[in-house]
């Protein structure tokens, strides 16, 4: 047998763990989930190689980088791999599962270990990803949620998921509440191969016999792309509409935006990105209600005046199924009620609710 052996993308699974060879940077950027990150090169080490490379000679830019790779990998066999069984499996991958990836492996398998390499490397696994995504969403059974800003679409998504409904989350998986205002806590979002590495990951896990509940999304969640193939999916699909009064939407949305009330600064310069659509001295409405401490005012405001003539005329356009759809009527957005309305939901498509963990 040819060592290191090779296997491709789809036994990835089969092993003892998944090992990432690339620098911290490429990983950070996207990653086989589940893989773990020994570098051989960290992301100075490599730059330094490849300014050899280019600047004195390739042989040069060789002799360096196999002394920084070998002090690499005595590190891990070190620090990370020293209390590891003889009958570990890793599979190891870098770039295109060439020089990083083998130096690694041919190391553990000459102490004993049977290592494989991931034929193709990360651009193999990169390459099924968008197969993957082209090809997965026609195979499921969608069931869209809709429903105006505020109506606690995500939290009933939560409550459907802890009765154990099948349920894709992409405005978590995308870090972004999905509107303008949807990224003020400045947590950052991945990027987008993160992205679609963690929503192929969640695809591939649901059932095509069960229905995957979803939230009606638009093309582009705060500065990632939803991919075209899923989008086609949703839209085609059947819907579920959610219906809540503004009162308890005002109410919902002041405590889901607690930051609404404690930085009026950063609201306001989101604010100042809906210049394009709405006047100058409706925008400093907003703002002076906020600013004012009128949270109520401004958030039952921007929903008369913005978000639901703009959801209406979205949903509308893009969901042709939305006008036969079934409804679901919350008079209170609270989590004792979307819990009743998650059982509901899933006793009407025919599925037994669980009670959660």
């Amino acid at each position: 047998m040819r060592y290191p052996q090779t296997v491709g993308v789809e036994a990835i699974g089969s092993f003892s763990e998944v090992i990432d060879v690339r620098s911290p940077g490429e990983f950070a950027e996207d990653h086989i989930p589940g893989a773990i990150n020994c570098p051989v090169l960290d992301d100075a080490e490599r730059a330094e190689v490849g300014t050899i490379n280019a600047q004195v000679s390739p042989f040069a830019a060789k002799r360096r980088g196999a002394a920084l790779v070998s002090a690499n990998i005595a590190r891990h066999l070190v620090e990370r791999f020293a209390d590891y069984p003889p009958d570990w499996q890793p599979l190891i991958y870098c770039w295109r599962g060439g020089k990083r990836s083998r130096s690694l492996a041919l190391v553990l398998h000459e102490i004993g270990w049977r290592p494989a390499l991931l034929e193709g490397g990360y651009k193999a696994y990169r390459r099924a990803v968008r197969i993957g995504l082209d090809t997965l969403p026609s195979t499921l059974q969608f069931r869209v949620i809709c429903g105006e800003t505020g109506s606690a679409k995500s939290r009933l998504l939560e409550a459907l998921a802890e009765q154990g409904a099948q349920v894709l989350d992409l405005e978590a998986l995308a870090n972004h509440r999905g509107s303008v205002l949807g990224d003020l806590t400045h947590a950052p979002q991945p990027g987008q191969r993160r992205f679609e590495t963690c929503l192929h990951e969640a695809l591939t896990r649901f059932s095509s016999a069960r229905v995957v509940f979803v939230e009606a999304e638009s093309r582009k969640i705060g500065n990632l792309q939803v991919p075209d193939a899923l989008i086609t999916a949703m839209r085609a699909s059947q819907c579920l509409r959610i219906e809540a009064d503004r009162a308890a939407r005002v109410t919902f949305l002041l405590a889901e935006y607690a930051h609404f009330v404690t930085d009026t600064v950063a609201l306001g310069q989101r604010l100042d990105y809906l210049v394009a659509i709405h006047s100058h001295e409706r925008i400093a409405q907003w703002k002076a209600q906020a600013a004012s401490g009128d949270s109520a005012g401004f958030v039952a405001d921007i929903l008369e005046s913005h978000y639901d003539p703009a959801y209406r005329r979205s949903t509308d356009r893009n969901f042709p199924h939305l006008v036969e759809a079934p409804r679901v009527t919350l008079t209170e957005l609270s989590a004792s009620a979307l819990r009743a309305a998650a059982t509901s939901i899933l006793e009407r498509v025919g599925e037994t609710p669980t009670e959660s963990a």
